[in-house]
């Protein structure tokens, strides 16, 4: 057995005690580090009182000649002596009747001959169980396979803790004194939140791998893990102070990579070299175009190979209908993750893979290319999902984006950094305004778009677009100046200037939407800050649109306009006629994000000019359709809209405590309701704090800021006034003289009722009243119970109803 602790893998070993009860033939796989054999010795030692005819572990990584594995085996059993022609009969013979547990670990570079005894002793040996572990399977009939995967975090912060200490006691886990830290060197004391962060970053870094967590702890010694993180970028250089004891491909984390590189066939080492260009998971057909040579047939540069072929073949060159097959080979043999995804199959790589496969691509001069043609698959994905957005596969393109992000980033970055890219990244960074905005995201789509900016030659004809655009971004973050001096800085460019791209000198009406996306900014911006204007540049903007076929273009400026025209205007009729329109062409066409904000429009004015409860159901809607879609942004919208309905219908405790929902979900994408909700936010939060009064107001407020965003969204989706209970009519606010006499809680269950209603967690009741936060999660669920609630968030809105105080 190892002599230094295990830690973790609770599941795996009880499911390989599971399989060993049913299965003869069990392969532990996973990449290289992840701890197979190490788990598969933990598992051979717990389980050999299960196995009278003994337990065997065959260490199998220094053997090279496949023809000696039988000899390797018998010596392991202690079998001596025996001819070479009738080895493996001899051990079937010894075998038999024998219930034994053989470990053969580390089986990679000796799969074929792996396979051929296995099939031999199981075959003949019926009461044999094989316990194997490698980077792939053996493919043999009645395998089951039990992938190891890297450790969560947890567990490789522990692992980190006890290897680091071993080698430098105090380096990282001495206790913090009542007068300050442990370590007055700033070594010590990583039972402070700071540096366990430092220690979660660190083993995020390195994926979770045992082996080079060990590495990593072994340098604790000369760095802090603050000074380890920082070194990471160059892992390959920093992990390589492995024990002697370990065998040559573990002592350095190169060496293990090494080791899995030279496994590969030339094709498998080139498809890892190619497939490391992604940052995040990817799909079979973004693998396709990458990884195959004749992926894109006007690619001069990877044509190249072939003409420098005399045989006309090149090693390691890549077909497209291979590429299926090699992503299968290095899912086999765990350099490729598997994962399943709505809308199929993904891979990734750990990063530590991904570095490496990168460097071999770097040092095989192909990295450029492979990255040129991962940016084209990012320009022409946006393209697509930029001309698709008004549609019924809406959702499935939003769920590509959103997989993606890493990626389309990762492109983005690659065309800012070389020459003569810039353009290509400010053409990809103008599109897909909605899923940036979906996803809460506008100060990152405005930095790409600054940045294309500044990189792209003077004359693109995407420029004057680009700074409208990224005037609409500037106007989400509330940076008017910037929003005003990108629009001048697009008008100065002039629609003639948009135009000048067409061969024959007629106009494209480019030139017209420029102008009218500049309206629309403008529009949208008069809105917000009540300005006249709106309602007329809103109509300009729509009417342009409409006249060049751009329906998508079309839909939020009539939503500016139906708005506009209600608010501005006093013209409520008007404005459901807009707002109709733009939910009826999203409504044709399947289309979900405008949809729900057309259905938000409609409350907007109902709230104000017609019927509560209309608008109740609008924005219930809307907020159901932005769950769909992932919206971010809409979220705080609607709830911040159902507020002001809920105050409409005197609903005042629910309104105060929507609001600070709302509140939160502004903070998570970086805007005020003050400036994007402007008139109606202001008015009904006024008119909701003047009905409650400062103090339950901000009690109501601090509640719903406080709740996670599962429970604030249950809250936000409840009847205006749930009952409080099954069966039960209303139920006395704490504190009130019917509640001492009617409630079923406690005194403490009320005290503590109250302090979730703050917005306090367990944690910070328990340090407030000096008690266990174990007692807290008790009393928690006791309220629960006997109030008949579902959640915290019922606890809250029951509190701030009443005259909540302590007992």
């Amino acid at each position: 057995m190892a002599v230094t602790g295990f830690v973790g893998r609770e599941r795996e070993t009880a499911e390989a005690r599971r399989l060993l009860g049913r299965a003869r033939l069990i392969t532990l796989t996973g990449p290289g580090g992840v701890g197979k054999s190490r788990l598969a010795a933990r598992i051979a030692h717990r389980q050999a009182d299960a196995f009278p005819g003994g337990v065997a572990f065959v260490e199998l990584a220094e053997l090279r000649d496949p023809a000696l594995l039988p000899h390797l085996v018998a010596d392991r059993l202690g079998l001596h002596h025996l001819a070479d022609a009738s080895i493996t009969r001899a051990l079937v013979e010894h075998l038999r009747d024998r219930e034994t547990l053989i470990v053969l670990d580390n089986c990679e570079h000796l799969v074929d001959a792996c396979a051929e005894l296995a099939t031999a002793l199981l075959t003949g040996c019926h009461r044999l169980v094989l316990l194997c572990t490698g980077r792939q399977t053996l493919r043999v009939p009645g395998e089951w396979v039990l992938p190891v995967e890297p450790l969560p975090v947890d567990d490789a912060v522990r692992l980190f803790r006890e290897r680091a200490a071993a080698v430098w006691p105090g380096s990282v886990d001495a206790p913090a004194s009542a007068d300050g830290p442990g370590d007055p060197d700033g070594f010590g004391g990583a039972d402070g939140p700071g540096d366990r962060d430092v220690l979660v970053e660190l083993c995020r870094r390195l994926d979770g791998l045992p082996l080079a967590i060990e590495l990593a702890a072994a340098r604790v010694r000369s760095l802090s893990p603050e000074q380890i993180v920082e070194r990471l970028a160059d892992r390959f250089r920093l992990l390589t102070s492995g024990p002697r004891t370990l065998p040559p491909r573990q002592r350095t984390l190169r060496a293990t990579l090494d080791w899995s590189f030279d496994l590969c066939t030339p094709s498998e080492q080139r498809a890892w070299a190619r497939l490391s260009v992604f940052t995040g998971s990817f799909g079979l057909e973004a693998a396709e175009r990458i990884c195959a040579d004749d992926a894109y047939a006007d690619d001069a540069d990877a044509d190249a190979d072939a003409d420098d072929a005399s045989d006309g073949e090149v090693p390691g060159r890549i077909a497209v209908e291979n590429v299926l097959g090699l992503i299968d080979s290095l899912l086999d043999k765990s350099i490729l993750v598997r994962r399943e995804h709505a809308g199929g199959v993904r891979y990734r790589m750990l990063q530590t893979v991904r570095e490496y496969g990168r460097e071999r691509s770097c040092r095989d001069g192909e990295h450029e290319r492979v990255a040129r043609r991962h940016r084209r698959w990012y320009d022409e994905l946006t393209e697509a999902a930029e001309r698709d957005w008004v549609s019924d596969r809406q959702l499935e393109l939003i769920g590509r984006l959103r997989e993606e992000h890493a990626d389309l980033r990762a492109a983005l970055d690659w065309s800012l950094s070389r020459p003569g890219e810039a353009g290509t990244a400010l053409r990809m960074a103008t599109r897909l305004v909605e899923y940036w905005t979906l996803r809460g995201l506008a100060g990152e789509a405005r930095t790409w778009l600054e940045r294309a900016l500044a990189a792209a030659p003077p004359d693109h004809p995407d420029r004057a677009l680009a700074l409208a655009r990224c005037a609409l971004y500037a106007l989400w973050l509330g940076d008017l100046d910037g929003m005003a001096r990108m629009l001048s800085q697009a008008e100065t460019l002039g629609p003639d200037d948009a135009d000048a791209d067409d061969a024959d000198g007629t106009s494209d009406g480019r030139g017209d939407i420029l102008t009218a996306t500049i309206a629309h900014v403008r529009a949208f911006a008069a809105l917000l800050t009540q300005q006249p204007g709106a309602v007329d540049l809103a109509a300009a903007a729509c009417a342009a649109f409409r006249a060049h076929g751009e329906v998508r273009a079309e839909l939020h400026p009539l939503f500016v306009h139906g708005v506009a025209l209600a608010y501005r205007d006093g013209e409520p009729v008007a404005a459901r006629r807009s707002l109709a329109r733009m939910h009826q062409v999203c409504a044709d066409a399947g289309e979900l994000f405008y949809q729900a904000m057309s259905l938000f429009g409609r409350a907007v004015v109902e709230v104000e000019f017609g019927d509560a409860a209309v608008a109740r159901e609008a924005a219930v809607a809307a907020l159901r359709l932005d769950l769909r879609t992932g919206d971010e942004h809409g979220l705080a919208y609607r709830v911040d809209a159902l507020a002001w309905i809920a105050d409409r219908q005197g609903e005042h405790a629910r309104a105060a405590t929507l609001f600070g929902i709302s509140a939160a979900f502004w903070d998570r994408i970086g805007t005020t309701a003050d400036l994007v909700a402007g008139l109606p936010h202001r008015t009904h939060i006024g008119r909701t704090r003047a009905a409650l009064g400062d103090d339950r107001f901000d009690a109501a407020f601090a509640a719903g800021r406080a709740l996670s965003r599962e429970e604030a969204l249950r809250f936000a989706l409840a009847d205006p006034e749930p009952e409080p209970g099954p069966r039960q009519g209303p139920r006395p606010g704490p504190g009130s003289a019917a509640e001492a006499v009617e409630s079923p809680l406690t005194g403490r269950e009320r005290q503590i009722a109250a302090l979730v209603a703050e917005g306090l967690t367990s944690r910070a009741i328990a340090e407030k009243l000096t008690i266990s936060t174990r007692t807290v999660d008790t009393h928690v669920q006791n309220v629960l119970t006997k109030m008949g609630f579902a959640n915290r968030a019922q606890i809250a809105a029951w509190v701030v109803r009443g005259d909540a105080r302590e007992p």
